[in-house]
């Protein structure tokens, strides 16, 4: 059998293990979903959202990249962003790096990856911002791991710099934002970061929605 033709298999035995305890459990959740989360993370195949924070289908809306960045030219995250907050109004966002994220090594590097340049690029900006804290570290997987915590921490920053957060913060005031990694060799997640609604930042990245309409 094919590594494919297995994953169908256990699909359905998914299901029949399913409805043996909930008959109506995919025509309830064919209905509509209200998660009260949005998850930014990474792509990494190694941090399953919905099995390390122990949730069910439907509690956690889910956006993952490499190196979980918030990039503001980036359209996919930004609709994701913004039928989060607009439509299912989630009441938290968290971006979750992992320590040991390869797309955080790879950024640290003078590799040349072709396109992936491209994206690396944003993480080399996060290092030469916190270039200070970092160049005196010579144990790899330590400078690693505190890269990975700061690039969680920018991402946040970013996250509130967007006015698609700071108008859900006018109308609605929420979402509360957070940044998270979590241990691969652990499987405990940790709290790097958070920001109420309408927390302060930087006056220059705060919208005036009292003026033209920003697009």
């Amino acid at each position: 059998m094919k590594s494919h033709e297995k994953l169908l298999l256990e699909n359905k035995a998914w299901v029949q293990e399913i409805l043996s305890s909930n008959p109506n459990y995919f025509t309830e959740h064919a209905k509509s979903q209200h998660p009260n989360f949005l998850w930014i993370g990474c792509s990494d195949s190694r941090v399953p959202v919905n099995e390390i924070t122990n949730t069910h289908s439907g509690d956690i809306f889910v956006h993952r990249n490499i190196a979980n960045l918030i990039v503001h030219t980036d359209l996919n995250m930004l609709s994701v962003l913004q039928y989060a907050t607009e439509v299912l109004k989630v009441k938290h966002i968290i971006v979750c790096g992992h320590y040991g994220c390869g797309g955080i090594k790879a950024a640290m590097s003078n590799q040349q990856l072709g396109l992936m340049n491209k994206w690396l690029r944003n993480i080399k900006d996060v290092y030469r911002l916190h270039n200070d804290e970092l160049k005196d570290i010579t144990d790899e997987e330590e400078k690693t791991n505190l890269m990975v915590e700061f690039n969680v921490k920018e991402q946040v920053q970013n996250l509130a710099k967007t006015s698609i957060v700071q108008l859900a913060w006018k109308k609605d005031n929420i979402p509360m934002l957070h940044g998270w990694v979590y241990s691969l060799k652990t499987g405990l997640l940790k709290e790097i970061c958070s920001m109420n609604a309408n927390e302060d930042i930087d006056p220059i990245y705060r919208f005036d929605f009292e003026g033209p309409d920003v697009h």
